[in-house]
């Protein structure tokens, strides 16, 4: 990073605090400008979280440097991942941005709103969050947007809503930063003894689910495994679950298992 751009880049977060502060997560993006333009997005609104999911040029890109206006501290820490999953793992709380109905039982939140749960998740429980945007040309595929507890949707104009990349980033991060600078600390709501589940755990019950359901035939019409897998998904995306109510529901899926001579596989209590 040139000594000029450090500067500007120190002097950017100086007097904003990040903790709690959402990921980025740019899924198959497509030019390096657009993840440049992105980055210059995030550091407007105090977001140095990006995490880049499979680019299709590859990374690190000069054409997302030049693009990115002096915002390198967000690229130099970019994080890459090979799939979605890998790249929530450690978060418990996930939006997926698109403009598109998707047939799937979901809450749809605006930015605003999304901005304000980040921060009420983060103050209740240090739940960490993020958002998922998809690439240029497609958007989000659908088994992205089962990974998410909402779906985001900016409301504009119906008759032309195409956005581009850093607007979607701004849209959103516009709204993280406004709620940001008057965030009322509430009352932690779940017990000390136990935390928001990670995704990574999420997903290992997910997967310990529908391994028994294959095993027991109730996932056996190949066409119509894979919605009814995103709509099981989606009803526990819904439910909040802690740590510990994960780790209970694969002990109860493990002793369904074994119960009628299955494998209970899985790590639980």
């Amino acid at each position: 990073m040139a000594g000029t751009d450090r500067t500007r880049a120190e002097k950017a977060l100086r007097d904003i605090d990040t903790t709690g502060a959402p990921a980025v997560i740019l899924i198959n993006p497509q030019l390096g400008e657009n993840i440049g333009m992105a980055a210059r997005a995030m550091l407007n609104c105090g977001l140095t979280d990006m995490r880049l999911v499979a680019p299709r040029d590859g990374w690190p890109n000069d054409s997302a440097t030049n693009a990115a206006s002096g915002a390198l501290v967000v690229l130099e820490n970019a994080r890459v991942f090979s799939t979605t999953t890998e790249a929530v793992t450690d978060l418990n709380l996930v939006f997926a941005s698109t403009a598109r109905g998707r047939d799937m039982t979901k809450p749809v939140v605006t930015p605003r709103k999304a901005a304000a749960e980040m921060h009420e998740a983060w103050a209740a429980s240090a739940s960490k969050a993020g958002i998922l945007l998809g690439p240029e040309a497609k958007g989000l595929h659908n088994d992205d947007v089962a990974l998410a507890d909402a779906v985001l949707t900016a409301q504009i104009n119906p008759g032309f809503s195409s956005i581009n990349l850093a607007q979607a980033v701004l849209l959103f991060g516009y709204e993280w930063y406004q709620a940001s600078i008057d965030v009322v600390e509430r009352e932690v709501p779940i017990s000390a003894h136990t935390r928001p589940a990670t995704k990574e755990e999420l997903v290992g019950f997910f997967e310990h689910l529908e391994r028994e359901l294959d095993n027991c035939g109730f996932l056996h019409v190949k066409e119509k495994r894979p919605s009814m897998v995103r709509n099981l998904r989606n009803l526990f995306q819904r439910a909040n679950l802690t740590e510990q109510e994960v780790r209970s529901l694969r002990g109860i899926v493990s002793g369904l298992a074994t119960g009628r001579g299955g494998s209970g596989s899985g790590n639980h209590d």
